[in-house]
């Protein structure tokens, strides 16, 4: 299969990348990294969370980032909005895009959110009918696609009824996530194959972590199944909890360098996107995890 000739990438740092950090962060260096996302042509970002503050504390002040970020036109600003209670405070924050996660692991989910994925699925229900209602689109998300922290593997067959439920419903996109990172090159085109059966490619994501340096070439693999959207993190943010000491998402520089190299189009400006990451690190006061960004800083 020939490669796509542009990729949307789904910039989620502010949301998955954030919301694992300890230290508290202003809204307003929130407000800043959107901004300076945005600024660097990203067209897609995840901006917060409306879940309870006691699970997800990093996430509280979300309503605050949405009112403060400069929207452009044509740029995409999401919210993840698991139930309707969320929902209603993206609907009030003005967001127009939110997203549902469910995951293809049953052990992962009893963990995570306390309930079955049937049951997970069918809190989505209400949800969905607000969205239509409100003219709001809604993406998918799917966890643990490639392997499961607490059961191991996950039968792909399961990821595709997962995947296949959530567009049923009305998900516009679902993206498939390998959560701990576990995937490689082999197992990420098998598991396209195999959900792209059920769903068609162009409505499939790819959210890859790079816990075991693999995320790269899965998504390369992905390029090669037709796949053209990517969700990512600038400078690396948001390790793995699964994983000590583990790299989480994928960084967003790492993946634009790829696909620069590919001659894929993203209408994405690399040394802006740099900058926009180094800003965040110095704020969070942590090493910058995109090798991109340190190879070029360290040039400069």
């Amino acid at each position: 299969m020939t490669l796509p000739t542009s990729v949307r990438l789904v910039e989620v740092g502010p949301r998955d990348g954030l919301q694992n950090e300890k230290q508290p962060i202003s809204v307003a260096d929130k407000v800043r990294l959107v901004d300076d996302l945005t600024a660097a042509g990203l067209a897609y970002v995840e901006v917060g969370s409306f879940v309870s503050p006691k699970w997800v504390p990093q996430m509280a002040g979300s309503a605050e980032v949405f009112a403060g970020i400069q929207q452009k036109p044509g740029i995409t600003y999401a919210a993840l909005a698991p139930n309707l209670k969320g929902f209603e405070a993206a609907l009030e924050a003005g967001v127009k895009e939110v997203a549902v996660f469910a995951a293809a692991s049953e052990a992962f989910s009893q963990k995570n959110i306390n309930c079955s994925i049937k049951e997970s699925l069918e809190r989505f229900v209400p949800v969905m009918d607000a969205a239509r209602e409100h003219d709001i689109r809604v993406r998918g998300y799917v966890s643990c696609v490639l392997g499961c922290p607490y059961q191991g593997e996950v039968d792909l067959q399961q990821v595709a009824a997962v995947a296949a439920e959530l567009d049923a419903m009305g998900c516009y996109e679902v993206s498939l996530g390998d959560t701990i990172g576990v995937g490689t090159a082999g197992a990420s085109r098998k598991m396209f194959e195999v959900v792209g059966a059920r769903v068609p490619r162009e409505r499939l994501a790819g959210h890859f972590h790079d816990t075991y340096g693999q995320a790269l070439a899965n998504i390369y693999a992905s390029l090669l199944e037709g796949i053209a959207v990517f969700d990512s993190s600038v400078a690396g943010l948001g390790g793995c909890p699964y994983a000590k000491g583990a790299t989480g998402n994928v960084a967003t520089e790492d993946v634009l360098y790829l696909l620069n190299g590919l001659g894929i189009h993203t209408g994405i400006d690399l040394d802006k996107l740099i900058d926009a990451g180094q800003r965040i690190c110095t704020v969070l006061d942590k090493p910058n995890g995109s090798r991109v960004a340190r190879a070029r800083l360290a040039k400069a």
